[in-house]
């Protein structure tokens, strides 16, 4: 009797874990899974959702009881810290099939590259860009991209002069990452190093543009003052709204009159040629898995995070994809004539995809308390409270007290 080959796929059972995915994303998955079990006669996946603020416990959970999960859905600031834990595999020579190179994008591998190795399949992130009021800009004069930082906040402050409305409004409460992508570190070598005259010379810079008006001062130094930011472009009462291609959407919903006459600009990116927004989510391996299984996890993984799936889940989701593929598809790239800016936002963001990192500061226990103090400083020097130096100069003992403490814990 003839010998048959082996099936290329022995019985085996791949459980992936995501957060917060439903139940708007149940159709999506369960038709992926349906794919990929019917293209791998014997494999059976199962997918679970776990709401994300308990995730990680039962993620930690699951790796102590020798019992994780094949692949978990993850943040890089979470992804950062469980791989400096040892709780993640490195998936360096998982990324691609033998003999190729790895479709995803230099920022989204950079992101998850951690002491030289790489601890996940990229999935989906963001980028911003800046919607902009075309009647409120033509009062400027120009019409005009800014190139960076400085080029932005003069624009913010003839708005402003020119019309009387404020024209920008960043994230200062998240000044953390508003510095970090101007090139300026917060930490280095365990020290807070907040207080230079680079940091110094750039919080200037923004109390400058806030005392002639150029801000927009609605929640300016709240955690989330992105529904502000949004209600006041809506009402026309806001020149440049940094935002995610998906709040261009509710423009063209909630105000057809502002989205008939808003223009798209990329965001300058930062002296290290970072662009701001990105916020990675991942697939990542956790520690337990079977060395043997690892093969087959990784394939799932490349199908999970591959082309067309990243780009059905990215039209679905209003996020955007981490493969170069998926990037220069149509959906992306194709401006027919008279396109609408929500178009025009999708296309300028997948042009600096590319560039789009995760920014936020590693190893540091309980940092969200940490960033406060900094905020209260940043809010203090802006607004001409305190001088801008003192205020710094506090905040950073207050930051190395609490790190020196947390060291030697």
């Amino acid at each position: 009797m003839l010998a048959l080959p082996a099936p290329a796929y022995a019985a085996q059972k791949i459980e992936f874990w995501t957060m917060s995915l439903k139940p708007k994303f149940i159709p999506y998955f369960q038709d992926l899974v349906r794919e990929y079990e019917a293209k791998h006669p014997g494999v059976k996946v199962e997918w679970v959702d776990f709401p994300w603020d308990i995730l990680q416990l039962k993620l930690i959970t699951a790796i102590a009881a020798g019992r994780p999960p094949a692949l978990v859905n993850l943040s890089v600031p979470w992804a950062e810290e469980m791989a400096r834990d040892g709780l993640l595999e490195p998936v360096d020579q998982w990324l691609a099939v033998p003999g190729k190179t790895p479709d995803y994008t230099d920022a989204a591998l950079a992101d998850l590259r951690f002491n030289g190795k790489v601890y996940g399949f990229p999935h989906y992130s963001n980028v911003n860009v800046i919607a902009y009021n075309r009647s409120l800009l033509a009062a400027t004069g120009q019409i005009k991209a800014p190139e960076n930082m400085d080029q932005l906040l003069a624009l913010a402050v003839m708005i402003s002069a020119r019309t009387g409305k404020p024209g920008y409004a960043p994230a200062l409460g998240k000044i953390d990452g508003f510095l970090m992508q101007q090139g300026l570190a917060l930490v280095s070598d365990g020290k807070a190093v907040f207080n230079s005259p680079a940091h110094v010379n750039l919080i200037r810079k923004l109390a400058a543009t806030y005392k002639a008006g150029g801000l927009l001062k609605d929640k300016l130094f709240a955690e989330d003052n992105f529904p502000a930011v949004v209600d006041a472009y809506l009402g026309g009462r806001l020149g440049l709204m940094v935002s995610a291609p998906t709040a261009i959407r509710r423009i063209q919903t909630d105000a057809p009159e502002i989205y008939a006459q808003t223009g798209i600009f990329p965001v300058p990116a930062g002296p290290t040629g970072i662009n701001d927004g990105g916020w990675m989510f991942h697939f990542a391996i956790p520690k337990g898995v079977k060395k043997s299984e690892l093969p087959s996890i990784a394939e799932f993984a490349r199908f999970l995070t591959g082309e067309n799936n990243q780009l059905a889940f990215a039209k679905m989701a209003g996020v955007m994809p981490t493969t170069k593929q998926a990037l220069a598809h149509p959906y992306f790239r194709l401006l027919p004539e008279h396109t609408g800016a929500a178009e025009q936002a999708l296309n300028v963001a997948a042009n600096s995809m590319n560039s789009a990192r995760s920014l936020y500061v590693a190893g540091i226990d309980d940092y969200d308390e940490l960033r406060r103090f900094l905020v209260k400083a940043v809010e203090a020097g802006v607004t001409g409270k305190r001088d801008i130096q003192e205020a710094l100069d506090e905040a950073v003992l207050i930051w190395n007290r609490k790190l020196r403490r947390r060291a030697h814990s």
